[in-house]
């Protein structure tokens, strides 16, 4: 092959493999025998091949599980509790020269965080208040990932697992607690539906009228079922007088 053809060639294969399209959502890290030099920004960027590297560095907002840990709460009951992590990279050049890996060591410590907040609290606590439990944990993780140039979004607590003994145990709890409330209502409602009925004795005691209208509205409802015969054994003109005789 001519020299000047393969010397063509191999500079245009040189040109073309240095040639990096970096994303907008990411940034990298460029090293020149490997030596940190700079930060590429977004774009159409070139290095020398061979000579230079880069190591791109998402700067999204990144999620990361936070596998189930076993915790035994204040008051001594076992459970298992996960959640999830919300962070972004702020500055990629400390996310990846201070630390080794930095989304293992967001996963250790928000493992040891969760361990360490909901062991110092009971079960209750826990389950009625999750949203400041992350916080919790936010607060103890951000102060490491600080020098890391990444910062804690949110710390979520996902899912809480008890011994099913547990379960059972609260599940009476709640079943009696709702038996007391229905004990209460009805209670309510009767003295309620009494202080009524004293109410109607006072005015139909204080209105002959009153009798009598209470008295067809009885003698309607037996006549619905229309299978009774009902008999007057005295005038009608006076029962209000023996009826207000016999209240008083």
């Amino acid at each position: 092959m001519n020299p000047p053809l393969l010397f063509m060639v191999f500079l245009v294969v040189f040109l073309f493999s240095g040639i990096r399209i970096i994303f907008e959502y990411k940034r990298a890290l460029k090293f020149r025998f490997g030596k940190y030099v700079k930060t590429l920004q977004p774009g159409f960027r070139w290095i020398i091949p061979l000579v230079e590297t880069i190591q791109v560095v998402d700067i999204r907002v990144i999620t990361i599980n936070v596998v189930s840990q076993e915790v035994m709460t204040e008051d001594n009951v076992p459970c298992s509790i996960d959640g999830v992590v919300f962070f972004k990279v702020i500055d990629p050049e400390m996310a990846v020269l201070e630390v080794e890996e930095y989304k293992f060591a967001i996963t250790q410590l928000s493992q040891a965080a969760l361990r360490d907040v909901c062991g110092k609290v009971e079960l209750d606590t826990i389950l009625s208040k999750r949203e400041e439990m992350g916080k919790n944990i936010k607060n103890i993780v951000e102060v490491e990932t600080k020098e890391w140039g990444i910062e804690i979004i949110d710390v979520k607590i996902k899912d809480i697992q008890l011994p099913e003994n547990m379960k059972r145990m609260m599940a009476n709890q709640a079943e009696a607690e709702r038996s007391r409330r229905a004990r209460i209502i009805l209670a309510l409602a009767e003295e309620q539906a009494a202080g009524k009925l004293l109410e109607a004795g006072k005015l139909i005691d204080q209105s002959p009228s009153a009798i009598k209208l209470r008295l067809y509205q009885t003698l309607s409802n037996i006549a619905s079922e229309k299978n009774s015969t009902i008999l007057f054994p005295f005038p009608e003109e006076v029962l209000p007088r023996q009826t207000k005789q016999e209240v008083d």
